[in-house]
């Protein structure tokens, strides 16, 4: 089985070069980063609340980064009701332990069963199988146009979940321990795993997020916190996608190969590093700012825009839900302010 692991890795030039430069700047953001701990905690909190709203939506939730962040204002108050606000409540609260407590959370069965009970903790559909392996089949299925259901991915079985999920953190353990592979090739290898065997009846896309973003803490990669992983996997969701459906077509085969797995991986830490790189370089919060999010930010000048005013500047060219999470990142970071609380509410620069 750990041979399996490691033969699945065919590293080329390409593979080399994209972790040189991850590596190199890793190295370069330890030694060099210079923000205030009052601006490192601002980024801190609105990746947590950007993390939440991505990961959940590349799952299907439908809830905004401004509805995000006032649901979990309110969370004191009120618990969260319905399902997308019981994923978006989990999955901060799991992401805010790790980016507090990453130095002594451990990849072990116990703590990743823990993580899981964590994430749907205010799930109650998912009260009587959270922090428990599945036991049922879960299939990756997708639905046709027609409604004609296709099996796109038959990962391990209930029966050889345990056994499975043994083999590869035993894997992890002795391959950190003996660092005969590059850091950043176990993450990547890792996650596929898991995401392969689908351990758990239903999370396992946003725990494999969150594990990738404590994975990458334990390793070293200490910028994690400050540019949202999700958030670039979610604008890649086709690309995430296509990796890795294409990738698990040939799990468990004599021609397995985690290549195009890898390269995606790789390229998502790529963008982050990029963006980064400019809040180091530039201390300006816009350099954290997709190109969509930059060119709404762009036509604020003198004047209040409310958002049917920004659709039309825009020739609707960026959809109106694109613009609403734009719109709150650039509250989150204090870029602009928002005038109002209604459905008239507008924005002006600060």
């Amino acid at each position: 089985m750990n041979n399996r692991f490691q033969k699945r890795v065919i590293l080329t030039q390409e593979i080399l070069q994209k972790i040189s430069k991850i590596d190199e700047f890793k190295g370069l953001w330890r030694g060099s980063i210079r923000l205030s701990p009052q601006i490192l905690g601002r980024l801190k909190r609105s990746v947590i609340i950007t993390s939440t709203g991505s990961s959940t939506r590349i799952e299907g939730s439908k809830m905004s980064d401004d509805e995000v962040a006032k649901l979990l204002q309110g969370l004191k108050s009120a618990p969260p009701k319905g399902r997308d606000a019981q994923e978006v409540a989990g999955y901060a609260d799991l992401l805010g332990r790790i980016f507090d407590n990453w130095k002594t959370f451990k990849i072990t069965e116990s703590y990743i069963l823990q993580f899981h009970k964590i994430l749907l903790s205010f799930s109650d559909k998912d009260e009587l199988h959270r922090g428990k392996y599945k036991t049922t089949d879960n299939r990756v299925v997708m639905i046709k146009k027609d409604g004609e259901e296709v099996t796109v991915f038959d990962p391990t079985p209930p029966y050889l979940t345990k056994k499975e999920m043994d083999d590869v953190l035993f894997w992890l353990k002795e391959e950190t321990k003996e660092k005969s592979s590059h850091s950043l090739i176990l993450v990547a290898n890792f996650i596929f795993e898991f995401l392969a065997i689908h351990p758990f009846r239903d999370g396992n896309g946003r725990l494999s997020r969150a594990l990738t973003t404590l994975l990458l803490l334990k390793a070293g990669y200490t910028y994690v916190p400050y540019v949202s992983l999700d958030e670039i996997i979610e604008e890649r969701k086709i690309d995430y996608y296509w990796a890795l459906r294409k990738t698990q077509s040939k799990h468990k085969t004599k021609n397995e190969d985690i290549a195009l797995w890898l390269n995606f991986f790789l390229d998502v830490l790529l963008e982050q590093i990029r963006r980064a790189k400019e809040i180091m370089d530039k201390d300006q919060p816009e350099k954290l700012l997709s190109e969509k999010q930059l060119r709404i930010y762009q036509l604020f000048e003198a004047d209040e825009l409310s958002v049917s005013e920004i659709e039309k500047m825009l020739n609707s060219s960026i959809p109106m839900p694109t613009i609403k999470q734009a719109l709150s990142r650039l509250v989150d970071l204090k870029l602009i302010e928002r005038i109002g609380v209604t459905r008239g509410a507008r924005y002006r620069k600060l």
